[in-house]
């Protein structure tokens, strides 16, 4: 039982952190501060992730009521998020990671505001609608194998460890720029665009056939 926890856990923050993306949110980061030095890069970074931590953690815990409150049931959730997914996974094989992310409006609003790390950065470059659907689904998907409890914790320090791992790269942004450069961020960036895709087909699938069988 001990490996199927781990195995879970493992699971959710390899899904979380490459839904997140934080690589790519790092390089669109430093292309919004001026001058892009540690003592500007920081505070955007601890801000930033800080609002996907919390945005996150809201979304665990009251996500799918909001949903149920709506009438909206979570296969339906499951399609809806697996689409929004697979047209990110598709924009990130072709190495174009933040057309499903932020439009061109919000990228020119952003660079005429003196903080960016909540808007756009925060929400929606980091914390979007794939992010929502993914942690309401792996909770789901936890809950039928474990009790709710059990669930809920896991997916926490899931999201902890995600978050830790995001605030991490951004803070080190300009040192990950300058290694990885435009090419390895691509080449990076088109291998969690193939997890992406996997995870999207998952839902798709797990959500459609389960809307046929309930029709």
């Amino acid at each position: 039982m001990t490996d199927t926890y781990f195995y879970t856990f493992l699971h959710d923050i390899i899904a979380l952190i490459t839904i997140i993306n934080p690589i790519a949110a790092a390089s669109i980061m430093i292309s919004m501060i001026t001058p892009p030095t540690s003592t500007n890069i920081i505070p955007v970074a601890k801000k930033a992730t800080a609002v996907v931590f919390i945005a996150s953690l809201l979304t665990l815990f009251l996500g799918e009521y909001l949903f149920k409150f709506f009438g909206i049931n979570l296969l339906s959730i499951k399609v809806i998020g697996g689409t929004i997914l697979m047209l990110i996974a598709i924009n990130m094989a072709y190495g174009h990671p933040t057309k499903a992310r932020h439009t061109p409006e919000e990228n020119e609003e952003a660079q005429e505001k003196d903080d960016i790390s909540i808007i756009p950065l925060g929400i929606p470059i980091l914390f979007g609608p794939g992010l929502i659907a993914t942690i309401i689904v792996l909770n789901h998907n936890n809950t039928t194998q474990f009790n709710s409890i059990i669930s809920y914790l896991i997916l926490s320090l899931a999201i902890f460890i995600s978050s830790l791992i995001t605030y991490l790269i951004l803070k080190y942004a300009g040192f990950i720029n300058k290694a990885l450069g435009i090419t390895g961020i691509k080449i990076l960036t088109r291998i969690m665009g193939l997890i992406v895709g996997a995870i999207a087909s998952q839902f798709l699938i797990s959500g459609i056939k389960g809307l046929w069988m309930s029709s």
